[in-house]
């Protein structure tokens, strides 16, 4: 993939968190969800790619949908080929009741090296890079919190968890208090809480739980860029969704997928921006005079840059948000 291409998807981001910001605190989800896809759409338009999208919005939320197997870019033959990942608003109550850690995200690879995972819940474990190759999925929680602890050489007393606030994790919070660890609960966004187990300023060290599949991709891409590590497990709830990962690719639905598995080889790049403000990322700023600012992260796995994008934007002078 181009070098350049990191800085197009930035802006993919750049213009959902811009467009789903304004309505922060408005009670109203399925709107910030359209605005954010409306823009990223009409940006990636303008973008020089052959782009397939393979992981789309959840249909679990009857949300607006940036559809698997929607094309995008400009697609004149000469764009590169590639996987396309998207969650146009990885939070979309998060930014209706005005809470932390709304972002909006793209992920690209080459083309054919991202799975297409279903939508369904997946189990998962993700930790940074200073404790990848040394936790699993099928380990007790203690062990994995003791895994962690020694990699960062930190008393396990200092370890955070962090995992969504759901009555399915209960089982998991008691492990996590038996071994002694503190905990984070989060409403929604586990894209961003696996982003922050790479980040020592945010206080987080492991992320655990169930959430959704498309989300496990998309997180796992961010953690090849960072050198972490991302391990899931499909959990079908019935047979039309066995049939369905049976239908791509995966002949053993329930078996563990290791990073390779779901980003295979040495590339891919990330990026996603502020909506609300968070630990790692700071939410849309509108400054007045039709003045924004925003704040964006954006990664390459194959030279493992990391760079934070700080922006400011003249909206007047890009009413359809597609203008550098």
């Amino acid at each position: 993939m181009e070098r350049e291409l990191a800085l197009e998807i930035v802006r993919v981001t750049e213009a959902a968190a811009l467009a789903s910001a304004r309505w922060m605190g408005t009670g109203k989800k399925n709107e910030a969800d359209n605005a954010a896809t409306t823009a990223m759409r009409a940006v990636f338009e303008s973008v020089n790619m052959d782009g397939v999208v393979v992981i789309g919005e959840g249909e679990m939320d009857e949300a607006p949908m940036l559809y698997i197997g929607e094309k995008l870019g400009q697609g004149n033959g000469d764009g590169l080929k590639v996987d396309v990942a998207v969650d146009p608003l990885e939070g979309t109550n998060i930014v209706a009741k005005g809470l932390w850690n709304a972002i909006t995200v793209v992920a690209v690879s080459p083309r054919g090296t991202m799975l297409h995972a279903p939508d369904m819940y997946m189990e998962k474990i993700a930790v940074g890079p200073k404790a990848a190759g040394r936790i699993h999925i099928d380990a007790p929680v203690k062990e994995n919190l003791k895994e962690v602890a020694k990699a960062a050489n930190k008393n396990i007393s200092d370890v955070v968890a962090i995992l969504l606030d759901r009555d399915r994790h209960l089982p998991i919070i008691e492990e996590i208090r038996s071994a002694g660890a503190r905990i984070k609960l989060i409403s929604d966004g586990d894209v961003a809480a696996a982003i922050n187990t790479a980040f020592e300023d945010t206080g987080v060290d492991i992320m655990f739980g169930t959430g959704g599949a498309p989300e496990g991709v998309l997180a796992a891409a961010a953690l090849k860029c960072l050198g972490g590590e991302l391990q899931g497990r499909l959990k079908p709830s019935n047979q039309a969704e066995i049939e369905r990962c049976k239908e791509m690719g995966l002949a053993n639905p329930e078996q563990v997928l290791m990073m390779d598995d779901l980003i295979r080889g040495d590339d891919a790049i990330f990026a996603a921006t502020g909506v609300t403000d968070g630990e790692l990322l700071r939410g849309v700023r509108y400054l007045g005079n039709d003045r924004a600012m925003t704040h964006s992260l954006v990664m390459r796995a194959k030279t493992g840059t990391v760079r934070f994008v700080e922006a400011r934007h003249q909206l007047n002078k890009k009413p359809h948000l597609v203008l550098v």
